[in-house]
């Protein structure tokens, strides 16, 4: 698979610190490897294409990611209480 960053999640991702930066990009170039949700990965419960997967990364970040064809595209870096106020938790 090939690995897409929106602009969004890539400017969130170099505002955090170094050790944290480090920490999420080696788990989203794992997904290259193996992106179907098992572990900490998900398939999000949504009505309309393309799926939409969460990939929570330790107890403090969670990436939103969709995958199409042979390519997934990282939508969305954010804490994960943040995820939890707009995604799950309602």
């Amino acid at each position: 698979f090939t690995l897409v960053i929106d602009t969004k999640a890539e400017k969130f991702l170099k505002n955090l610190p170094q050790k944290s930066r480090r920490i999420i990009v080696e788990k989203i170039l794992d997904l290259r490897e193996d992106p179907f949700p098992k572990g900490n990965r998900e398939k999000l419960d949504y009505p309309y294409p393309p799926a939409v997967y969460r990939l929570h990364i330790g107890r403090s970040f969670t990436v939103f990611y969709i995958i199409e064809t042979d390519v997934i595209k990282i939508e969305k870096i954010m804490t994960i209480d943040r995820a939890h106020k707009e995604y799950s938790r309602r």
